[in-house]
């Protein structure tokens, strides 16, 4: 039955209307439209078997023609929009649907419109209710009192003019996790009736701001202050260990000084053509100081000499007594009282690799401290003769050292770990002379220092407190010095041409004769005249030596007791 709908081919969309572009609308409510250019392409073009208009059926619409004479544009031959026909847009693929999990609610379908007949085919099937899409920029809001536009735009398509369609096609209906049935997006409410909660979003973001500026001041205000404690950001802090109480291990080196420094002294000399600085340690608490016999040499009979402690105090001392052949001295400092006697210990134990600290002013660089240990033992050495008479040569069976000593450090006390004297620093090896032992040179040390033993101080400094004088031990034989073979050798004669062995002398009585060479003191080898004396005055007097000697060829030996002189 012929019911007014066009029988003949009628044009299709190919594609989708682009979004955003103003519909076509029926000659009821066209829009006015801005005109096209001359030289651009209508939007759709009219099928190739398009009927005439005075052959169309009745109730069709004819599309008018295109006027006709040559094309504006050169042919394109792939048909490329705007210039060819439409583009090969493809329909929507269909969509599976997720089946909501168990439990969850599936939100209700929106109620479809009533149909809406169209002009053209009354019978023609309802369209489904379908949202509007989201225009790309928000429409201006109609004046007041003006009607509101439909939710439906009129096109021009396969039903003709005039006919409302859902703006959504078959691409609105593309929502992959939407519900079935659900259009995809909803119509929002129309303008100037916003919720009644927007006043209290604006709320909410107010107070949101407000909180991000009072943290943001916060940080701000600690990053200043950060700045203003530290100098900066670029400040640099390196790590530190924490603050200790000092203690220290008694047999440290730092525990050994710390209980020595208190009983080591710096003395000051000076005399009428020379001045000179040592150093010393207190032997009791009645102010007397052991010191080396070249330190205080420089004062003479008339000259002055200051003693500093290691706190700094100062006061003025006077000579007790000096022997140049051991090159010890006492010194006695009056009106100072909490003196710190240093205790004495016995280098008869000492060994060697023996750890040992020297204390004493290196160029008169009070409180001075350094380490080593004990190189060797009876290093017989001797110091002095600059008066050339031998009168100042001292003879020392002495402990050698690598602690480094140095001038200045001249009469300072050698201790071992338990902070006890062992030895009095009295002379070094200078390397610029290759030769001899120097006691007031200025060569610093190079390893190779040496200390009277604290037993031949002791006995000495004894002898000057209660003497003033001190004692030396003697075999009675005149030394030729001259000699160069292996030993010590009796000399033929004595001083002022006497006989070379004293006359009812230790040596006389032992049978000991002239020419005889000595070689051994109590079994250690002697190689020399010096050898022999600092290996007898590393006893008392008294002590019984038994002697190994060469006579003609022959080796004998001998048993004498010692006997005593007076020192200078």
């Amino acid at each position: 039955m012929d019911d007014g709908k066009p029988t003949g081919p009628q044009a299709k969309w190919w594609s989708r209307p682009a979004e955003g572009r103003p519909s076509r609308s029926g000659p009821e409510n066209r829009k006015p439209e801005t005109q096209a250019p001359e030289n651009q392409a209508s939007e759709t073009q009219a099928p190739e078997n398009q009927v005439p208009e005075d052959q169309a059926p009745e109730g069709r619409e004819v599309q008018p023609s295109l006027p006709s004479g040559p094309p504006l544009h050169e042919p394109d031959e792939y048909s490329t929009p705007p210039y060819g026909g439409p583009g090969p847009w493809a329909p929507a693929p269909p969509v599976q649907r997720p089946t909501p999990a168990h439990g969850t609610p599936v939100p209700p379908q929106a109620a479809p419109l009533p149909p809406q007949p169209s002009p053209v085919d009354p019978q023609a099937a309802p369209v489904p209710p379908q949202s509007s899409p989201q225009p790309p920029h928000p429409a201006p809001v109609p004046p007041q009192g003006a009607p509101e536009q439909p939710p439906y735009a009129t096109t021009h398509g396969a039903g003709g003019p005039g006919e409302q369609r859902s703006p959504s096609s078959q691409w609105g209906q593309y929502d992959p996790w939407g519900a079935p049935g659900q259009p995809l997006t909803q119509a929002g409410p129309p303008a100037g009736t916003e919720p009644g909660n927007r006043k209290n979003r604006r709320g909410g973001a107010f107070a949101g701001v407000l909180l991000l500026t009072l943290v943001a001041s916060g940080i701000g205000g600690g990053v200043g202050a950060y700045i203003e404690r530290t100098g900066g950001l670029t400040t640099v802090e390196l790590p530190q260990a924490s603050h200790d109480n000092g203690d220290r291990a008694p047999e440290s080196v730092a525990g050994i000084a710390a209980s020595a420094l208190p009983s080591v002294v710096t003395l000051h000399v000076s005399g009428t053509a020379e001045s000179g600085t040592g150093t010393g340690f207190v032997l009791d608490a009645r102010g007397h100081i052991l010191t080396n016999n070249h330190v205080v040499a420089p004062a003479g009979s008339s000259g002055d000499i200051t003693v500093t402690f290691s706190s700094g105090e100062t006061a003025a001392a006077e000579l007790v007594g000096k022997d140049s052949g051991y090159d010890l001295a006492v010194v006695r400092v009056k009106g100072v009282s909490g003196l710190k006697p240093l205790p004495l210990g016995n280098s008869d134990n000492v060994r060697v690799g023996d750890p040992v600290v020297a204390i004493g002013a290196p160029f008169d660089l009070s409180n001075t401290v350094t380490s080593g240990i004990i190189s060797a033992k009876q290093r017989p050495i001797t110091a002095g003769g600059e008066k050339g008479d031998g009168s100042d040569i001292s003879y020392v069976d002495a402990l050698q050292t690598d602690a480094p000593i140095n001038p200045g450090n001249s009469g300072g006390p050698l201790v071992d770990t338990q902070a006890h004297v062992i030895g009095i620093n009295s002379a070094i090896r200078a390397a610029d002379s290759g030769k001899g032992t120097e006691r007031g040179g200025q060569s610093g040390s190079i390893g190779l220092g040496f200390a009277i033993p604290i037993n031949q101080g002791k006995r000495v400094a004894e002898e000057l407190i209660n003497t003033g004088r001190a004692t030396h031990p003697v075999i009675g034989v005149t030394l030729d010095m001259k000699y160069t073979g292996d030993g010590a050798k009796v000399g033929e004669k004595g001083p002022e041409d006497g006989p070379a062995v004293t006359k009812d002398g230790p040596a006389a009585k032992a049978g000991i004769r002239s020419g005889d060479v000595i070689t051994e003191v109590r079994g250690q080898r002697v190689h020399s005249g010096e050898e022999l004396i600092v290996k007898i005055r590393a006893h008392r007097p008294g002590d019984r030596l038994e002697l190994r000697l060469t006579r003609g060829g022959k080796e004998l030996s001998v048993t004498l007791t010692l006997g005593s002189a007076s020192g200078t």
